[in-house]
This record gives structure tokens, C-alpha cells and sequence, in this order.
């Protein structure tokens, strides 16, 4: 048997707890770190959309003039998913 350690996608502590199921069956975990702006996450999400390198990509490829049809084929994604990561994005930029 293999232990493979766990660390938080965002500060990249190892302090990680199990913290129940999706309602996929996927194992959650959650940050124990309180500096740690995340709450909990999944090691490997179902959907191309939940992943921070995706994100980063669609607001990439909106500052380079691609359009949310186009980024959405692109990356995999859903069309709604892009639009929703732009909102975001846009809004934290403005507050």
C-alpha cells in the first residue's frame, strides 16, 4: 500500500483533513491552514471547468480578444462556464 500525501492546491500545506463526499462519491478535502482562502477541494475533479489551470486560460484567452464560443471549444469546456469565469474575474477586478 502507497500513501500518497495531500497538499492544498492553494498554499500547498500538507495540513489536509477528509472532510466527506461529493455527490459524486469523489473524496473532499479541506485546509487546515487558516491563512488558506480556500475551504475545501477534490484532488481530481470530474470537469475540466473546476480546474485553476482552466480558469486562469479562459480570462488568458478573453484579454487576448477570443470569444466565449471559442474559448469554450478550445478548452472542453462549457460555454456557460466561460461566461460565469469571466464574471468573476471582472467582478474582483472592479471590487
Amino acid at each position: 500500500m502507497v500513501l500518497e500525501p495531500v497538499c492544498c492546491p492553494t498554499c500547498h500545506t500538507p495540513d489536509v483533513v477528509k472532510s466527506g463526499k461529493s455527490d459524486e462519491g469523489k473524496q473532499r478535502y479541506r485546509c487546515r491552514n487558516t491563512d488558506c482562502s480556500r475551504a475545501s477541494f477534490i484532488r481530481d475533479y470530474t470537469y475540466r471547468g473546476y480546474l485553476p489551470e482552466v480558469k486562469r486560460k479562459i480570462s488568458d484567452m478573453a484579454m487576448n480578444g477570443s470569444g466565449i464560443r471559442d474559448t469554450a471549444r478550445v478548452l472542453k469546456v462549457s460555454p456557460t462556464t466561460v461566461i460565469e469565469e469571466l464574471k468573476k474575474t471582472s467582478a474582483s477586478r472592479v471590487g
